[in-house]
């Protein structure tokens, strides 16, 4: 059950970050009326894949998963779409106060009732671990009573471990059409996956149908951080 929100902020640090884990909850809450705006750091153009088929180079890379993001943000419904400037693979060395200061401003300005992210320390990526931390730290700074909540996307091997089960389960077999689309549309890096999860839920792999059955969060415990 996806309850509606005030405003759902979420921030990741590439192109198709939200694709594969939250796509469907973003649909979900904008049908229901919640207005969602998405954060994008950076362009990915450091991203290891050009197509499948090879259809963009090195230098072309940056444009093309531009436009991606774009149609992604339309796919999803998503109307207020920010391409934060940063440079992929490179957010583990910005200033940690400049970081956390981007969203702290983000936050000021629209006033989140959610804020979704990855989880500090679960996140395996260094980019995606430096959007962690800065979203952390910029929401800890915040007055309890005002601080949205935090869900938190954590998929490192021992996070089921350390953290336990997602406390947030969002059923999205409502919007598999509009999160398969979204993930079609980040073509240049999401081909070979897009064509095993095809054939996956043409044949009821229950590995395939978990991408489009639901998604889970953490919600992220400031009393513990």
């Amino acid at each position: 059950m996806i309850d509606k929100e005030q405003h759902v902020l979420v921030i990741f640090p590439h192109p198709d970050d939200e694709a594969f884990g939250v796509s469907g909850t973003i649909t979900s809450y904008i049908k229901k009326g919640t207005p969602v705006t998405y954060a994008c750091l950076t362009l990915g153009e450091a991203g290891r894949n050009l197509g499948m088929p090879p259809f963009a180079t090195r230098e072309s890379l940056p444009i093309i998963r531009k436009k991606e993001l774009i149609k992604a943000a339309a796919e999803m419904g998503i109307s207020d779409l920010r391409m934060m400037g940063l440079r992929d693979k490179t957010l583990e060395f910005e200033d940690d106060d400049k970081m956390k200061q981007l969203v702290v401003d983000l936050v000021e300005e629209l006033k989140p009732s959610l804020v979704i992210s990855f989880y500090p320390g679960y996140a395996v990526h260094p980019d995606h671990e430096a959007t962690a931390r800065a979203v952390v730290r910029a929401l800890g700074d915040m007055d309890p009573t005002e601080r949205p909540t935090l869900h938190a996307l954590a998929f490192a091997n021992n996070t089921e471990k350390e953290l336990g089960e997602p406390d947030v389960v969002h059923d999205i077999k409502h919007v598999q059409k509009e999160k398969l689309n979204t993930m079609r549309a980040h073509i240049s890096q999401t081909a070979r996956m897009l064509e095993m999860l095809d054939e996956g839920i043409k044949n009821n792999d229950p590995e395939a149908l978990k991408w489009v059955t639901n998604e889970h969060f953490y919600t992220y415990k400031w009393d513990k951080s």
